[in-house]
């Protein structure tokens, strides 16, 4: 059990960071460049890699190899995610300035709305071990998506309910104003696409969220260990967006791995659920005896898979030519 204080004393700390990175580092808009986001994506990889360390050394082993996993597969899973940002700031056509305020922020709602989704998580895990079950359908329903490649990298932007709802509530500007998210005009208040590309990538990553924690639960049960993962792979996944770019469409095979990840941490979660079986028609409501699958066996896994994807995509991408830049594309609403 987390104490309160750890709690506090790590959200204060990520709130402080961020605070930097929105008021300091983007205190003047600018378009990112190569060697800015290279050196952010290995000071958020470092950040990543210091904190297994201190839970290591705090904890021991076991909870800092269960924090390593989630991370890698938290990232993993954020790096897929990217073809649906890049989508979203092609179909609002963000300029280059403003991107990284856009993701910075969209980021931050997806944290609370993520942290509140770990906190239902949890709670279901505690008083009903039939959930395990649950997610395990779910990671396997999803690995089956990704096996057959059903979502198109191209495909139009469609603007979920949030958004909907949100234009029929406010009143949107048709262009953008600076960096400013809304602006008075005639005197009445209005709020500009930027807040609304804000809003469109936090509500987003809601439905990533749906496969993703029910994956990092079956590498960890503690959600301290699930909340710093998903952190700190969300909060070093924009400057990711911008090191990648278009290299992301050279990541052919990623889907694949990434099934192959779900589907193992999915029969990972079975295997969990019949170890700490309750439910009465399965042998008595007593626990099943299954193997169990280590963190050590999980990290290898993962880290396996993770390599031999990116080293078989890199390979594969030398043989045919350059991907083109995603095209513009409309915004559905």
């Amino acid at each position: 059990m987390t104490s309160a204080w750890l709690w506090l004393a790590t959200i204060a700390a990520l709130g402080a960071v961020i605070v930097v990175d929105l008021f300091v580092v983007d205190h003047k808009p600018h378009a990112v460049t190569l060697g800015q986001a290279t050196r952010w994506v290995l000071f958020y990889l470092g950040l990543a890699i210091a904190f297994g360390v201190g839970v290591w050394v705090f904890a021991g082993g076991g909870p800092a190899g269960e924090f390593f996993a989630g991370y890698l597969t938290e990232y993993s899973l954020s790096v897929d995610n990217l073809f649906i940002f890049m989508i979203i700031m092609t179909a609002f056509r963000v300029p280059a300035e403003h991107q990284h305020r856009v993701l910075l922020v969209g980021i931050v709602i997806a944290l609370f709305m993520r942290g509140a989704f770990i906190a239902v998580g949890a709670a279901a895990i505690a008083h009903f071990s039939w959930v395990f079950y649950l997610f395990a359908a779910v990671l396997l329903v999803t690995a089956y998506r990704l096996l057959r490649n059903d979502d198109d990298p191209d495909q139009e932007y469609r603007e979920n309910a949030a958004l909907r709802l949100l234009r029929k509530l406010l009143p949107v500007t048709g262009e953008y104003h600076g960096a400013r998210t809304t602006v008075k005009i005639d005197g009445r208040r209005w709020v500009t696409p930027l807040l609304v590309v804000m809003a469109a990538i936090g509500t987003t990553d809601l439905l990533f969220a749906l496969d993703s924690i029910p994956a990092i639960f079956g590498l960890t049960k503690e959600p301290y260990l699930v909340f710093t993962a998903n952190a700190f792979a969300l909060m070093g996944l924009r400057q990711l967006y911008f090191l990648l770019g278009g290299l992301l469409r050279r990541l052919v095979y990623l889907s694949y791995g990434l099934a192959v990840i779900l589907a193992f941490i999915g029969v990972k979660l079975v295997l969990d659920a019949l170890h700490e079986n309750e439910l009465p028609f399965l042998n008595g409501g007593r626990p099943v005896p299954v193997p169990e699958v280590g963190t050590a066996v999980s990290l290898g896994v993962i880290v396996g898979v993770l390599a031999l994807t990116t080293l078989a995509s890199l390979l594969a991408a030398r043989r045919v030519p350059a991907p083109t830049p995603p095209r513009p594309v409309p915004v559905r609403r």
